[in-house]
């Protein structure tokens, strides 16, 4: 065959080879349904197809292929005698009439898992029925499907496993009931059907008490209910009474008044199966009350109190008098009734309440009211310090009680028939005059007040306090006779701060260190106001002081300058808070240093002065913050020859870390946010210094110095290996850095391992050999100062023959490791 010729076919074949690839692409495949034994898949029509070919492949299973053949004309099939909960690999092939695949496609899907089946079906509730079943491998949930006998319902629930509750049910309703078991791929088959019936409704309880110890239960017909069970139970009890009747009305005689019952009640069907139940909770009527005790209480209005012995079961309480009043009480065993009229004979009674009904009344108690106050109560003087109470005459009163009340406490009473009452009267005082009428219930509860006042005069016990520090509060006793206070200060242009009849004031808004003359002058609206009365003087709280700047001292000492807005001799105290401990210093001038704070630390600092008067409010506060303090300790461990890893203990107030090992070689550096560091560039045989930086996050840096470092020893080169005459190996090399460490030599063969050791100096050393023809790993490590062997020189492998040349063949010489 030619040269061009074989080019042709090869093309032919190219472009032959390209169309079937092209084509195998141009066909898809997807699942359209699972069962547990069955797969239907639905693919699309391909161009030239005769025939399709569908295999299902089992994956991770020794078990067969299954195989289905369609026509051309169809584009959905199914493969059956598949393994429940299997996964397939389902694959197309589109054939032409010699069987030549087309195209072909695949894709994967599980089997659904087994069929599970319906062990017992049962209903407790008149709207569901729960289903036990068998559950089977691979089934992530199941599906209950429930039917209704006649057809009009059906519905699937989703339940994890056995057993199941299908809800929403009819009462009495017969339904079939199957369960499918589901998985990622689908459902499987429904299990053989069963038929369970739902029990009947519960019936609808209602409730009474006609009297205090009987309830009353009725309900509607139950539908399907041939029988009836009520069972009856007192609260906090534990004996029951059960009752069965086919009527649809209970009385429950002989219980106990104002005691909660629990009913609960079934319905029976035909078949003798109980349905669902229903508890009610209700009390018996409350018995009858007690009245206990009435009494008329004083006030701006004659009130009643009731009072009666509480009742078990009761809610609430109504009292009610002859004439239509009432009152009502929850949980407590009293009311008022307000407002009561003077001079009255009645008679009142208690009932008891609760959701059940009233109680019967109590017996009704009489009772009498208290007499009226006389209407007009004046003073008269008719002399300086001669003063009479005079007032109306009041009917059906036996004696009357006048008082006479001195604003300073002083009291005087008389008990006449009369309808007067002389007192002696002081100038500068107010008297506070009452006359109480009495009779066989009392006397009466009100009467009205008659105020005389002589001219006021000043106080004498006048106090200043500072209360902040730019606020002075008056305070003074009240002045006889007086009915509002004015309260100036001379250094305020005499404005009346107060106008009030309290005896106290507040001077607010006032200038900080600056003394106040201050006046309280009493008046009253007969007498005017006492003009004569003298100031007193009081100062207010020192300025607050600003802190200008804060400087340090020293490592822990530093200077904090503030302003002094004070007269001299003020006390200045500077406080450092921070979250630990508290700082202080004091001083009489513009500066003051804080010391031995720590490092690492964040404070808030505030000025304050102090003196006899009092404390200024704190200054502006400024945030102080400490240089982070040094790690505790600093390792250096040596890796390779060229490379140390540098660790150190945390340390407070850093965030960042600058680690420098520094050598008249040079020096490495690394900048970290960690508490280690690896370093490179190290060189063998050297001392370094260990410097660090510790860093805060607002860039304060503090400078630490360590202990030195010293690398380990430089690891030999130009290392060889040579067989001798006299059955002995040499192993030369070539030490770096000054000629003082010992050596330690290890050949490492496959029949034997063989270690010299050697003195400061020597580049050699020579090991008898057992045997010819071994390869070796020859490992050439200088010996520290600390008698420590450095563990990370680099082995070299040779291969020595027993004839020929004497050297050594180097097959490997190894690469470097952090190990």
């Amino acid at each position: 065959m030619g040269g061009t010729q074989f080019k042709m076919l090869k093309l032919l074949l190219l472009l032959t080879f390209t169309e079937i690839c092209a084509a195998e692409n141009d066909i898809s495949l997807s699942v359209f349904a699972v069962t547990s034994k069955s797969m239907t898949v639905q693919w699309s029509d391909h161009t030239g197809a005769s025939s399709y070919k569908i295999t299902a492949t089992p994956k991770n299973s020794p078990e067969r292929p299954v195989f289905a053949h369609f026509g051309g004309n169809v584009v959905m099939g199914s493969v059956n005698s598949l393994s429940p909960n299997t996964v397939y690999t389902m694959q197309l092939d589109a054939m032409d009439n010699a069987l030549n695949v087309l195209s072909r496609a695949e894709t994967e899907e599980t089997t659904a898992p087994d069929v599970p089946s319906i062990e017992k079906a049962y209903s407790k509730l008149s709207n569901s029925i729960t289903v036990e079943f068998t559950e089977v491998s691979g089934a992530t949930s199941y599906i209950l499907r429930a039917q209704s006998v006649s057809g009009s319902f059906f519905s699937e629930t989703m339940v994890r496993g056995s057993p199941g509750t299908v809800v929403q049910l009819e009462p009495y309703t017969d339904y079939r009931l199957s369960v499918m078991s589901v998985n990622t791929g689908g459902r499987s088959q429904p299990s053989f059907p069963v038929q369970a019936r739902t029990v009947v409704t519960p019936p609808e309880l209602n409730a009474t008490s006609p009297a205090n110890n009987t309830i009353l239960v009725t309900w509607p017909p139950v539908e399907h209910a041939v029988l009836y069970t009520l069972c009856i139970i007192r609260e906090g009890s534990s004996s029951r009474h059960k009752v069965n009747t086919s009527d649809t009305m209970v009385t429950f005689d002989d219980l106990q008044p104002g005691t909660t019952y629990c009913i609960k009640g079934t319905a029976w069907d035909s078949e003798g199966r109980a349905g669902d139940d229903l508890t009610v909770c209700m009390i018996t009527r409350p018995p009858s009350p007690d009245v206990t005790y009435i009494q008329l209480s004083p006030g701006r209005s004659l009130a009643l109190s009731v009072y009666w012995g509480p009742v078990q079961g009761a809610d609430s309480y109504i009292a009610w008098t002859s004439n239509g009043q009432n009152c009502s009480s929850t949980g407590q065993s009293y009311c008022f009734i307000s407002p009561v009229e003077c001079g009255q004979n009645l008679s009142i009674a208690v009932t008891a309440y609760n959701r059940a009904g009233p109680s019967s009344p109590s017996d009704p108690e009489d009772y009498i009211t208290y007499p009226c106050p006389p209407e007009n109560i004046w003073v008269t003087e008719p002399s300086a310090g001669n003063c009479s109470v005079v007032w109306d005459e009041v009917p059906l009163v036996e004696y009357y009680v006048a008082f006479i009340k001195r604003d300073d406490g002083m009291e005087d009473s008389c008990n006449t028939t009369e309808t007067t009452c002389p007192f002696f009267c002081m100038c500068g005082y107010t008297y506070l005059t009452t006359v109480f009428p009495y009779n066989q219930a009392g006397s009466s509860p009100t009467a009205h007040v008659r105020n005389y006042t002589t001219i006021p005069c000043c106080p004498q016990d006048v106090s200043i306090n500072l209360v902040s520090t730019e606020t002075l509060e008056i305070m003074w006793s009240p002045v006889k006779g007086a009915e509002l206070y004015e309260t100036t200060a001379a250094q305020t242009d005499d404005v009346i701060h107060c106008n009030d009849t309290a005896p106290v004031c507040a001077l607010s808004d006032l200038m900080c260190d600056t003394a106040y003359s201050v006046t309280v002058t009493p008046c009253s609206d007969l007498r005017g106001c006492n003009r004569t009365c003298k100031a007193h003087t009081h100062k207010t709280a020192p300025c607050a002081p600003d802190i200008l700047n804060m400087t340090q001292v020293s490592n822990s000492t530093y200077r904090v300058l503030f302003t002094t807005p004070n007269s001299p001799n003020t006390n200045y105290t500077i406080k450092a808070t921070g979250r630990l401990d508290t700082h202080t210093c004091h001083s009489r001038n513009s500066s003051c240093e804080l010391t031995q704070l720590p490092c690492g630390s964040t404070y808030e600092v505030i000025a304050v002065a102090t003196t006899t008067v009092g404390r200024s409010l704190p200054g502006y506060s400024k945030t102080l913050e400490t240089g982070p303090c040094c790690p505790v300790s600093v390792h250096v461990a040596q890796v390779t020859q060229a490379m140390t890893n540098v660790t150190w203990s945390a340390s407070r107030g850093a965030r960042s870390y600058i680690t420098t090992l520094m050598s008249s070689h040079g020096h490495a550096k690394c900048h970290t946010l960690d508490t280690h560091c690896l370093m490179g560039c190290i060189t063998c045989g050297t001392n370094y210094s260990v410097n660090l930086e510790a860093i805060s996050s607002t860039g304060h840096m503090s400078e630490c110095k360590y202990r030195g470092f010293s690398s380990s020893p430089c690891c030999p080169t130009s290392i060889k290996l040579y067989r001798r005459a006299n059955n002995t190996l040499r192993v030369y090399w070539r030490s770096l850095g000054p000629q003082i460490h010992n050596h330690t030599v290890d050949l490492y063969g496959t029949g034997a391992n063989y270690t010299c050791n050697t003195a400061a100096g020597s580049q050699s050393c020579d090991i008898e050999e057992g045997k010819c023809g071994d390869v070796y790993r020859v490992v050439v490590a200088p010996v520290g100062q600390d008698g420590i062997k450095v563990s990370f020189c680099q082995p070299r492998t040779y291969s020595v023959h027993c004839l020929g040349s004497n050297a050594g063949m180097v097959i490997h010489r190894g690469r470097r490791s952090l190990n």
